[in-house]
């Protein structure tokens, strides 16, 4: 006698759909994050005691040093720390006026290599009004 086999039930599960679900989903996310690069250096200015300036002038430059040396000209970080690349990004802030304040802020730990090379840009460049920015000792500390 000749019995009829049943068909065997497949018990493996295909996971091409899940594959494709998740891929589109690492693309949704992948399109819908926004990626922020952080552009603020954070800098620890040094202490120094002596007459604080309550007046800002309404237009001025601000060249922010960091631990590490790298420069931020009002807030926007330069591609490296060459003294002409600083150079450029003054001349461009500046356009031709050279009596704008400028504000060297240098964390307490940056070279003073970094600092130097800053005011001979800004020296070059004619910039004739520099103030290095400080910050009052806490209480206590010498």
């Amino acid at each position: 006698m000749k019995f009829k086999r049943r068909p065997r039930a497949d018990n493996s599960v295909n996971l091409t759909p899940l594959i494709d679900v998740v891929f589109l989903l690492l693309i949704f996310f992948m399109v819908s994050t926004t990626f922020t690069r952080e552009t603020r250096l954070l800098i620890e200015l040094p202490e120094a005691e002596g007459e604080r300036v309550e007046e800002t002038p309404p237009r001025q430059i601000e060249i922010a040093i960091s631990r590490d040396g790298a420069y931020s000209i009002n807030g926007d970080s330069l591609v490296n720390r060459h003294l002409d690349t600083l150079m450029d990004a003054l001349r461009q802030v500046a356009g031709e006026d050279r009596a704008v304040p400028l504000v060297i802020s240098a964390d307490a730990e940056a070279s003073h290599r970094a600092v130097v090379v800053a005011m001979d840009a800004a020296g070059r460049l004619g910039f004739s009004q520099l103030s290095i920015a400080t910050q009052e000792p806490e209480e206590g500390n010498p």
